[in-house]
This record gives C-alpha cells, sequence and structure tokens, in this order.
C-alpha cells in the first residue's frame, strides 16, 4: 500500500496533523509513506514508519508548486491520499481513498476537527516519531538528574510573544524556590530576542539549546525535559506531542482551537490566557495580526508563576 501525505506548511500546524497520519501508519502495517511538505515542516517526518520518500513543496508564484507536486506523484499508484491542506491537486491524483481538509466552521480543537476527516472519534493525538540518533542526541545535551524546565519565549510573531522581562522576572522567582535547571528553545533567527533572557540565568542552571538542531532533535530534547512553558507555538505543540506536562501561554490566537492538546481523560497540558478573550482584542483599536507589538502584556508573572508551581510540584516534585 501507498500513501501520500500532504501537511502543513507551519510547524505547529503540521505537528497537530501527525495524529491522524499515525493512525493510519498504524491501522497498515507496512504501508509506505510519503511526505509532501514545505521544507521547514519536511524534517518533522523522517523518522515516519514505512517513510518512502519526502517531497518538499517550495512555494512557487501562481501556484505553480501545486503543479509541480502533480508531475512527482501523478506517476504513482496511490492507495490513500490524505491531505491537510485542502489542496485541488489530491483530486488529480487517482487513489482507492481520499481524504482532504474542507474548511469547518466550527471552534472545537483542530485535533478533533482532523479525527473527523478520517471519520475516527475519538481522534487520534499528534504524535512525533523519533530515532534512536535524536534521543541519544538529546541525552548528550541534556543529562543532568536536576529536573528541567523547558522554556519557549518567542513565537512566529511578535503579538503572540510573552514580554521578554516577564519571563526574566518568572525564571528569578521559580528558582528561588525550586531545584530546576531552564531549557531554552528557539530558532537561530530569534537569538537577539531570546539572549537577554539567557543572560539572566545562571550559567550552571541553563541548556542554550537555541539553534543548530535539528527539528526531531528538539523534540527528543522536550522529550527529556519535566515541564515546558512557552508562547502558542510549534514548539508548544511538539512538547505536548512528546508527552512532556505543557502550559501554553495565549493571546491573540484561539485557545479552543489551538491548545496544547492532551486527551480529555489525561489532562495533563495547561492554557494560560491573557485576560481578554479573542473577540475583544479584536475591538482594541489598531489591532491586526501583523501589528508588530505584543498583544501579551495583560498577563502577569505571578500569574503564570502560580500555574507553573502547581504543575512543577504535580509531576514533579513527588
Amino acid at each position: 500500500m501507498k500513501l501520500l501525505f500532504i501537511t502543513s506548511s507551519r510547524i505547529g500546524d503540521a505537528v497537530i496533523s501527525t495524529g491522524v497520519l499515525n493512525h493510519l501508519v498504524s491501522l497498515h502495517p507496512g504501508i509506505e509513506v510519503t511526505v509532501a511538505a514545505a521544507p521547514l515542516t519536511l524534517p518533522l517526518f523522517e523518522a515516519v514508519p514505512g517513510l518512502a520518500q519526502l517531497i518538499p513543496i517550495n512555494k512557487k508564484s501562481l501556484s505553480r508548486h501545486w503543479i509541480n507536486l502533480w508531475k512527482v506523484c501523478r506517476t504513482k499508484k496511490w492507495d490513500i491520499i490524505l491531505d491537510i491542506r485542502g489542496s485541488l491537486v489530491s483530486y488529480f491524483l487517482p487513489t482507492k481513498k481520499r481524504f482532504v481538509w474542507k474548511s469547518m466552521r466550527t471552534s472545537d480543537h483542530r485535533v478533533d476537527q482532523l479525527g473527523r476527516l478520517i471519520q475516527k472519534v475519538p481522534p487520534p493525538p499528534p504524535h512525533v516519531w523519533l530515532g534512536t540518533n535524536h534521543l541519544q542526541r538529546a541525552q548528550s545535551l541534556i543529562s543532568s538528574s536536576i529536573p528541567v524546565l523547558a522554556l519557549a519565549p518567542a513565537a512566529n510573531w511578535i503579538g503572540k510573544q510573552w514580554p521578554a522581562d516577564y519571563f526574566i522576572e518568572l525564571i528569578e522567582q521559580f528558582l528561588k524556590h525550586n531545584a530546576a535547571q531552564i531549557a531554552i528553545f528557539g530558532a537561530p533567527q530569534e537569538r537577539s530576542m531570546i539572549q537577554p533572557i539567557i543572560n539572566t540565568i545562571p550559567k550552571d542552571k541553563c541548556y542554550d539549546l537555541v539553534g543548530n538542531l535539528s527539528l526531531l532533535e528538539i523534540a527528543a530534547c522536550l522529550k527529556q525535559c519535566h515541564v515546558f512553558l512557552g508562547n502558542d507555538s510549534g514548539l508548544m505543540h511538539m512538547a505536548a506531542a512528546v508527552g512532556t506536562p505543557t502550559i501554553g501561554l495565549f493571546g491573540p490566537s484561539d485557545d479552543r482551537m489551538y491548545a496544547p492538546y492532551c486527551p480529555p481523560e489525561n489532562p495533563v497540558n495547561h492554557v494560560i490566557r491573557i485576560p481578554e478573550s479573542l473577540e475583544d482584542l479584536k475591538k482594541i483599536p489598531g489591532f491586526a495580526f501583523n501589528a508588530p507589538r505584543t498583544f501579551m502584556e495583560n498577563l502577569k508573572p505571578d500569574t503564570v508563576l502560580q500555574v507553573l508551581n502547581k504543575v512543577w510540584k504535580k509531576h514533579v516534585s513527588h
């Protein structure tokens, strides 16, 4: 059997989509999997069981990237096509079974929506496949017996970023009362924003993991950590997917749809959002999803620290 999986160009959305792929792979042992995705998210799928090919979707004008994908895929006989992008190309490729995303006018979690796409209720949770090499790399980077708090202070838009000075205040107060080390995660281009936070953490308590790691190495490192705290971001979804208790900070995004997912019977993940709802934010003069400012100032460090301490005590301080 051959499966073509077309997935998202953003890391968070790609992580969310892994559950439905994992379900189909588990349902059909020995199936050959081809994954098509943007170059940014494609490495997330390097360790998928039965992986036959990774196809980069390099965006081109006039949607020519879909024509290129069709040319690559049209000569193969597919048994299943699972298209999270909802692209027209999926309808021009022969297959025995086809699942193509269509926008759903609902505010329930995107994982639930994807589950309905493949007619699987309850939905399969996100899943990140890790190889032995990724796990060994993580163990070489985070090897201390002291519990580790993972922090991801950046996001793909400044509007979703909790202020850096709030992270600094939170870490200072947290380390006063907890024996812990801090692992800082981020992309290379986020270094200038994250470095002031790193500079305030004692060197013997800090793992600086900003840049220079592959997506699956990051996922393996997150798995090594005891609790994750960060903005609504791809790293937040990745932490939840590898089973690390996750606290997501939300402002100008919909936590009903994009909270760090966990099955209802095992509620280990938490959302802390600003006092304003997303609808309230949209009414603020000057609000826009491309505005060059944060909308997270009203979520104070004391509020986040209270939740963090409770989660830390539950999962670490036994």
